[in-house]
């Protein structure tokens, strides 16, 4: 078969391909869209999160005896997580989303040790600018986790039509990939093991 009788087989196939199917490109774009715009309600939660740490971090640095630590923790994850910041466009690459995961789930651990540590200081836990702070952070995290399962789902539905056939004819010649899910943290579910010195606390009391 020559060069051109073998284009003008595939065109006519292509065409053929679309009158039958309707290519679903269209359908492709607006589902990528949609993926799209839940990644950006997901930067948009983690970006308020990041914005409440100074001012978490400097309330609670008014307080002399506590654990420079867990301070250091929580500055030194958010430093991380400003440095390793995906687009869009970048969501097709599997390692690098999970490098951006990796730093948030730092940063989420951080701050879950800071507000258990912060149990062990009465006068912190009375501060009412600290108070205010955890409230908004909580309910960051809460939409945080809200925007992550609508990300979730969004991804599914966009990988789901672009494995089907004959979509995935066109996702391949378009160039649709696949995109990753967030996933949960391995030992999310437990508590963050904080150990005290309750003895020496006592003894300066």
């Amino acid at each position: 078969m020559t060069k051109s009788k073998y284009i003008v087989s595939v065109f006519i196939l292509f065409i053929f391909a679309m009158n039958f199917s309707g290519c679903g490109y269209n359908s492709m774009v607006q589902l990528e869209e949609k993926v799209n715009g839940a990644w950006a309600q997901v930067e948009n939660q983690y970006q308020r999160r990041a914005d409440l740490i100074p001012n978490l971090v400097n309330t609670v640095k008014g307080y002399a005896d506590f654990e420079k630590s867990v301070l250091t923790e929580v500055t030194d994850a958010r430093s991380r997580v400003g440095s390793v910041q995906i687009k869009a466009e970048d969501l097709n690459d599997p390692e690098k989303f999970a490098k951006f995961q990796a730093a948030q789930d730092q940063l989420s651990s951080a701050l879950s040790r800071l507000l258990v540590v912060s149990e062990n200081y009465p006068n912190l836990k009375a501060n009412e600018n600290f108070l205010s702070l955890q409230s908004q952070l909580e309910g960051t995290e809460n939409r945080i986790s809200v925007e992550r399962k609508k990300f979730n789902d969004a991804v599914q539905e966009f990988n789901t039509s672009i494995k089907g056939f004959p979509t995935l004819i066109f996702a391949k010649l378009f160039g649709f990939k696949e995109k990753p899910y967030f996933k949960s943290t391995a030992g999310s579910e437990k508590a963050p093991d904080v150990n005290f010195d309750f003895n020496k606390k006592d003894e300066k009391k």
